[in-house]
């Protein structure tokens, strides 16, 4: 483990049915440099992943959307999963805690279908990001800049498009992280 982030804190933000390896490839990498994770859902207990379309394990869920502090975090994670974002975009306590981060600049780092939920807080507009392919026409409607690259970074916003950029995306966060 390296100290590189000691000392910062990131919520991951998740509903019942995420892509597990985009909750669990970040949370590695991101507590192997120091980070402390925490896993904020819609309600208390426990929330499941899935392996694409077949459900996985369940993690225990730290602090609720609405009970979570949200000066506590350095960054926001929002991994992706096409039931967990369909659901979690239409959640008003989700879309509070992406606003509030985002407009703090603090990084805020979506993976895959994640991207809906700055689409439906009005956080895609104006900005340069990538995605899962079958969001893009969702991002230009929602008047973002939607390009097809394994990772873009855009102020504090950074995008990834599929768990196989994991690697390249958090690159990308540790760096934004350390930087803050």
């Amino acid at each position: 483990m390296t100290a590189q982030l000691n000392g910062k804190r990131v919520a991951f933000l998740v509903t019942d049915g995420f892509e597990q390896v985009e909750l669990t490839g970040p949370r590695e990498a991101l507590e192997t440099n120091g980070a402390v994770i925490d896993i904020l859902s819609d309600k208390e207990g426990t929330v499941r992943g899935w392996n694409h379309d077949k459900p996985a394990d369940e993690f225990a869920v730290d602090a609720t959307f609405e009970s979570a502090h949200l000066d506590l975090y350095d960054a926001i994670v929002v991994p992706g999963g096409v039931q967990n974002s369909d659901t979690i975009r239409l959640m008003p306590a989700a879309q509070k805690l992406v606003k509030s981060h985002d407009s703090a600049s603090r990084p805020l780092a979506v993976i895959c279908h994640g991207a809906w939920l700055l689409v439906s807080s009005d956080l895609a507009k104006g900005r340069r990001m990538t995605s899962y392919k079958t969001l893009q026409d969702d991002i230009r409607n929602a008047g973002g800049n939607w390009v097809n690259e394994e990772v873009v970074v855009d102020g504090n916003l950074i995008t990834s498009r599929q768990p196989d950029d994991i690697p390249a995306f958090n690159e990308q966060l540790i760096k934004a992280l350390a930087g803050s």
